[in-house]
């Protein structure tokens, strides 16, 4: 309910922090929190911890422990409420370490659990810099669990560290999905939510369907579509009301969706849209851009750039070749499949090795599950399963 009441105040320190456009730091990076909280306020109170009976052993589902959460600076508010709200409803206490490039919404938690009348010491938080503070928590003698999201190098080192006192570990890491477009499906619709999720945040968003898939017989006029979309993704102030693109992070960021935007010219690949060009003169802005002519295995195909960066993909042999193309990276957080049929665009979405798949634009649900496969993470978030993460198994022999 705090959250609510203060979420103009909260979304202008989002939208100031990170750049967030003002109504999207409101609808997804305030209320959003306030609703993945709520429904494990709920979950809390319908859980089963007893767990039931296996032959003569009664199970029990007990609290991991001191939780330390690490969170990242795209969604500050989302993610430090997706590991904090399960951990409480879990019976931990928690640690939480937020980013250093935008900490302002960690502190307006803080804050609000504070008055909320949560007790001292439940949940406690950490400034600084990820290899000072970060790591300090990560291997921290009483820290029984490491809650982490962040970039995949990050992940790795931080897995590597809990992995010295043998904690539970869970990630939520880096992604390059895609946006698979079979032919039957409705073309325009496709491309219009495919581009509109790619830039997202400008972009800075782990989910982000940055691969769109597309059969070379309607290539071309996909990328057509595609950038009369991305044209009209206006750049400017998150302020502003008619600005969807606000500026990347910091300039570290976007020296970074640079210098993919230049490998990518260099690899071959057709810069349509877009470029390396600053729109503004204040500010570290990248304008919205599209490639075409991206082949597998491509730089910019393979990696997360985390930036308003979309690379079109042709394949011609049918939905194996598709299928094979979107499950070709190291990653496999989120997915999206567009085709006629929903059952056809199901069977389709199967086949991908992705933690969370849309078919034909279904809406993100906050109580599913949320997480990646190989190189995108361990563990899930969000729903019942986020919360049994914070949770281990106890069995009593009667």
């Amino acid at each position: 309910s705090l959250i609510r009441d203060r979420a103009d105040r909260i979304a202008r320190v989002i939208a100031t922090d990170v750049g967030t456009p003002y109504g999207i730091a409101t609808r997804v990076q305030t209320l959003l929190p306030a609703e993945v909280l709520s429904s494990y306020a709920r979950l809390a109170e319908t859980y089963d911890f007893e767990g039931g009976r296996v032959g003569n052993s009664r199970l029990l589902r007990e609290p991991a422990g001191v939780v330390g959460a690490v969170t990242p600076w795209n969604y500050p508010l989302h993610q430090a409420v997706a590991k904090v709200a399960p951990a409480l409803a879990a019976g931990c206490t928690v640690v939480l370490k937020p980013s250093e490039v935008a900490p302002l919404a960690a502190y307006a938690l803080a804050e609000i659990l504070d008055e909320a009348g949560l007790p001292r010491g439940v949940f406690n938080m950490l400034s600084g810099r990820g290899p000072v503070v970060g790591e300090a928590l990560v291997t921290h003698p009483d820290v029984d669990m490491v809650s982490f999201t962040g970039s995949t190098r990050a992940g790795r080192r931080v897995a590597a560290l809990a992995a010295e006192t043998v904690k539970r570990v869970t990630l939520e890491l880096g992604g390059k999905s895609a946006s698979v477009v079979l032919p039957d499906a409705d073309l325009e619709t496709a491309v219009k939510a495919t581009v509109a999720n790619a830039f997202l945040n400008s972009g800075q968003t782990c989910s982000a369907l940055t691969r769109m898939i597309v059969h070379r017989d309607q290539y071309d006029q996909a990328v057509w579509l595609a950038v009369e979309v991305a044209r009209t993704y206006t750049v400017g102030d998150p302020f502003d009301e008619g600005t969807r693109l606000g500026p990347l992070v910091s300039a570290a960021q976007r020296e970074r969706v640079v210098r993919y935007i230049n490998r990518g010219e260099e690899e071959g690949a057709r810069l349509v849209t877009g470029g390396t060009d600053n729109p503004r003169e204040r500010g570290f802005y990248v304008e919205p851009t599209v490639f075409a002519g991206v082949e597998p295995g491509m730089v910019i195909e393979q990696e997360e750039i985390f930036g308003p960066v979309l690379v079109i993909v042709p394949y011609s042999r049918g939905e194996d070749e598709a299928v094979a193309i979107a499950n070709g990276t190291p990653y496999g957080l989120a997915g999206a499949v567009w085709a006629g049929e929903e059952k056809h665009a199901l069977s389709v979405a199967r086949r991908l090795r992705a933690g969370q798949v849309t078919v034909n634009g279904g809406r993100f649900n906050p109580l599913a599950p949320f997480g990646g496969y190989k190189q995108s993470g361990v563990g899930r978030e969000l729903g019942e399963s986020g919360l049994e993460e914070f949770l281990e198994t106890k069995a009593i022999q009667l």
